[in-house]
């Protein structure tokens, strides 16, 4: 679904930095336990100097709703904890809290 909503976002081209990120996620989700998220910067890519700009801005107008995303998401993860078998999903949540802030400039690598 993360995929599905980040290929719509690119279509777009205004929101195709959040969508690139959200797509980032979704293949993030294909393997949760032997990937993780982190920025671009931090994975040795680079970037163009206009485009990281915009990303920039397009990460300050997004900040409102990944924060929304990241509260459900806590909310989500403390009820998965409730139970033994809710325990892994909890954990895949726990370490993509960062991707739902911010998922602008941020790469799925291998652990």
């Amino acid at each position: 679904m993360n995929y599905i909503v980040g290929l719509l976002l690119c279509i777009t081209v205004i929101a195709a930095p959040i969508g690139l990120g959200l797509m980032e996620y979704g293949k993030f989700l294909l393997a949760p336990f032997s990937r993780k998220m982190v920025s671009k910067s931090r994975a040795g890519i680079k970037e163009n100097r206009f485009w990281r700009t915009y990303s920039i801005v397009v990460a300050v107008i997004y900040f409102p709703f990944g924060l929304f995303l990241l509260l459900f998401n806590l909310v989500y993860m403390l009820a998965l904890f409730i139970s033994i078998i809710g325990i892994p999903a909890a954990l895949v949540v726990l370490k993509s809290l960062g991707a739902y802030l911010n998922p602008v400039g941020k790469v799925c690598v291998a652990d």
